[in-house]
């Protein structure tokens, strides 16, 4: 019985699958209906024979580390930042009403009217392609941080003024805990938008490597087998990242499990 219900749930893992093996062979079938198709659709051994070479050259790793760097560096600074700044707001009235309207009215404008401007004033280097990143890990996770801090029930903010709590008190050992799950959920969404933006400005600002210089340079060459290499690594490493810090947000609320 134990064996049976093993082979179920390989079954069940397995149906996964099915999706992308029927794209799969949905694409090849298409990639052999002429010289037109075979273009827009590239064989999948075509598909395997540029991946191969762009790992042997390490192109794609070198391109993929490149990408990976600039995220993690915006995602750090644009975390750390929207952090103090949500935190400031919900412990600070005044702060709030000071930062609250400019900050609501930023976050409105989509990062793309923000790029002719930053590239204006910056150029089109690393420090532009940081500072968009950064900026798109910044306006999720001031939001869920505000949100957090200032829904924390009153009663525990009423027992960190009995206990003469500091601001900074108050905000490391009451609103932070307590806000923990709201700011986490931050951190997802922000690390989504900057990946997102990365490649997006990497594909604006074709300069330095990366997965989006990659792809610009491979479109201009025709070579669409690179162009679809590219993607499929952009969304595999997504994935991959998304489920690392799924994994670390259940380690860090492990707490919930148990109350």
């Amino acid at each position: 019985m134990k064996k049976l219900n093993q082979f179920v749930l390989s079954i069940q893992h397995l149906h996964g699958l099915l999706l992308p093996l029927a794209v799969a062979a949905i694409w090849e079938f298409m990639s052999r209906q002429g010289d037109a198709y075979a273009y827009t659709f590239v064989p999948l051994s075509q598909v395997v024979t540029g991946f191969i070479e762009l790992l042997k050259s390490g192109e794609l790793l070198i391109n993929l580390a490149a990408t990976l760097q600039t995220t993690v560096t915006g995602l750090i600074i644009g975390g750390v930042a929207g952090l103090l700044v949500g935190g400031l707001m919900a412990v600070s009235p005044t702060a709030n009403k000071l930062i609250g309207p400019l900050y609501h009215t930023m976050r409105q404008v989509p990062l793309l009217g923000l790029i002719p401007l930053i590239a204006l004033w910056f150029g089109n280097g690393l420090f532009s392609k940081i500072l968009i990143v950064s900026l798109a890990a910044f306006y999720p996770i001031v939001l869920n941080t505000f949100e957090g801090m200032h829904g924390v029930e009153k009663k525990f903010v009423e027992v960190a003024s009995v206990l003469k709590f500091s601001r900074l008190q108050l905000f490391v050992k009451v609103l932070l805990p307590a806000a923990m799950p709201s700011i986490l959920t931050g951190v997802m969404h922000a690390l989504a938008f900057a990946w997102i933006s990365t490649v997006g400005t990497e594909l604006l600002f074709s300069t330095g490597p990366g997965l989006g210089g990659l792809m610009q340079v491979a479109q201009e060459a025709s070579r669409m087998d690179i162009v679809i290499i590219a993607v499929a690594s952009i969304g595999l490493t997504g994935l991959l990242m998304n489920a690392g810090l799924s994994f670390v947000s259940q380690y860090l609320l492990r707490w919930r499990s148990v109350r």
